[in-house]
């Protein structure tokens, strides 16, 4: 692209990387949404040539994308692979597409298995960033959320995970039924004492078809009221601020720009991604389009379904609506903000002025020239703003 053209307003200038889902779990947890399979024992060979397959054909079809920015191995629970063969996708997607000099290659990873896993064998296939799943620092807390490790092992598996992986990450879930301000304050700035230059903090989610869900439609769980939760946000924000990890996101907190997910920022900044596994999502931009992949559910599904053939990609061509609406609602969520000229440029419309207007004199949004960004209350926001500006 000539560097006095602006970037179109979606693709691969905007970031390209690569998800790997790894479907297989040694336990599902009870709040678990995601496509997750109970790991047992399992002959995991056909899976890997399928993912293997899958990016070669990928890789016909993409023949103008840039070197990847990032590569995301998650699940389920990637950890369970094996290293070799973390390493064999690793060296496959650098001979197809080439790594970026500062590629982020991220691995998500149980505590359990970051205290008896291979962390010397995970660096050596190239990962370059552990997401350590520590989700509390409670005991009573982590048997609430059917994790299979206690408190003392999440501390130790992040001191391990530092000291092979200075870039890493932890999550949490807050917001559980019951869970006090001062409860939260206590847990989060433990978590916050450990060093991590990166958390995830989430909300506990209900989702229907988990076991909480079933669960909360017989009565059994209560979740947390919405101004509860609201108030334990605006803490979270707060105490994060405090120890020096603002957020950079609604829900991602980091010690600097460079700690900053690369990976996530690609899709919050409307790159493209592909994705491989089974119920992986990608967006994929090619020829002006803007292309949503969904890869099958099931393992088996997705084995035999893959074509390393094939010459086109398979998926839904979304509409310049679609992608405007999307772009808008993940564009957001950052704090850069984002810039709804990209909007315009897609719809041939303005966003209205008058919303615009209204959002900043409530507190809601800054602006700079067609730079919008959240504030701190409108974060508490976001669905409704983007909703209301949605075109």
């Amino acid at each position: 692209m000539s560097p006095d053209r602006p970037a179109p307003p979606f693709g691969p200038e905007h970031g390209f990387g690569l998800y790997v889902h790894w479907p297989y779990c040694t336990r599902i947890c009870p709040y678990c949404d995601f496509n997750v399979y109970a790991a047992k024992d399992r002959d995991n060979a056909a899976l890997i040539k399928a993912l293997g397959d899958d990016l070669t054909r990928h890789a016909r079809m993409l023949t103008g994308h840039p070197k990847l920015g990032s590569i995301y191995f998650g699940g389920g629970t990637p950890s369970l692979m094996a290293p070799a063969d973390i390493a064999a996708l690793i060296e496959q997607a650098a001979n197809l597409f080439g790594l970026a000099p500062d590629a982020e290659i991220t691995l998500e990873a149980n505590p359990n298995d970051v205290l008896t896993g291979d962390l010397e064998g995970w660096a050596a296939a190239g990962v370059t960033r552990l997401s350590v799943g520590l989700q509390s620092l409670d005991d009573e807390a982590l048997a609430f959320l059917g994790r299979d490790h206690d408190a003392a092992g999440a501390r130790k598996a992040q001191a391990l995970a530092a000291q092979y992986f200075p870039n890493h990450t932890i999550d949490l879930i807050y917001a559980r039924p019951g869970q006090s301000p001062d409860e939260w304050e206590k847990e989060l700035s433990d978590a916050l004492s450990l060093g991590a230059p990166h958390l995830s903090l989430y909300e506990l989610t209900i989702a229907e078809r988990t076991a909480f869900g079933k669960r909360a439609e017989r009565g059994e769980l209560v979740p947390m009221p919405d101004d509860d939760q609201a108030d334990l946000y605006e803490l979270t924000q707060s105490v994060a601020e405090a120890h020096g990890l603002s957020a950079y996101e609604v829900s991602n907190h980091a010690r600097s720009a460079e700690t900053q997910s690369k990976h996530n920022l690609t899709y919050w900044r409307g790159g493209d991604w592909i994705g491989l596994g089974p119920g992986a999502h990608g967006r994929l931009s090619l020829g002006g389009e803007r292309i949503a992949t969904h890869a099958a559910l099931r393992p088996a599904d997705y084995i035999s379904g893959i074509k390393p053939m094939a010459s086109h990609v398979e998926g839904e061509h979304l509409s310049p609506l679609d992608t405007a609406r999307e772009l808008l609602a993940l564009g957001l969520r950052p704090g850069e903000g984002f810039d709804v000229a990209r909007i315009e440029t897609l719809t041939g419309s303005p966003v209205p002025e008058e919303t615009l207007a209204v959002f900043e004199s409530q507190g809601l949004i800054r602006r700079d020239v067609s730079r919008i960004a959240l504030t701190m209350d409108g974060r508490l926001l976001a669905d409704r703003i983007a909703a209301e500006l949605s075109p």
